[in-house]
C-alpha cells in the first residue's frame, strides 16, 4: 500500500459543495468550483490524514454540528463572491 498525505478537508468541502451546488445555482465549471473550494479551504483548519485510522478520526471530528454550520456558511460566502465575479472566461 502506497502512503500519502491528504487534507481530508478537501474531500469534505468537495462533497458539501456537490450537495449545495444545484440548490444555490452555483456555476459548475471547474474554475468556479476551484475558486469556491480555495476560498473555503483557506478559511478552515486543515485535517491531514495518512492512514485509514487517521481518515476515520478526521471524519469523526468533522461531524460536529458547529463545524458543519461553519462549512456551509463559508461555501455560501464563497459562492456569492464567485457568482458576482466569475473567472471562468479567464485563462488559468
Amino acid at each position: 500500500m502506497e502512503l500519502g498525505i491528504r487534507n481530508y478537508m478537501e474531500d469534505m468541502v468537495a462533497n458539501k459543495l456537490d450537495l449545495l451546488a444545484t440548490e444555490m445555482e452555483i456555476c459548475e465549471c471547474e474554475r468556479c468550483r476551484m475558486d469556491i473550494m480555495a476560498y473555503v479551504l483557506n478559511k478552515l483548519p486543515p485535517k491531514y490524514v495518512v492512514t485509514n485510522k487517521g481518515t476515520i478520526f478526521a471524519k469523526l471530528s468533522v461531524l460536529q454540528s458547529q463545524f458543519e454550520i461553519d462549512t456551509v456558511s463559508l461555501i455560501t460566502q464563497a459562492a456569492v463572491m464567485v457568482k458576482a465575479n466569475p473567472r471562468h472566461d479567464e485563462e488559468a
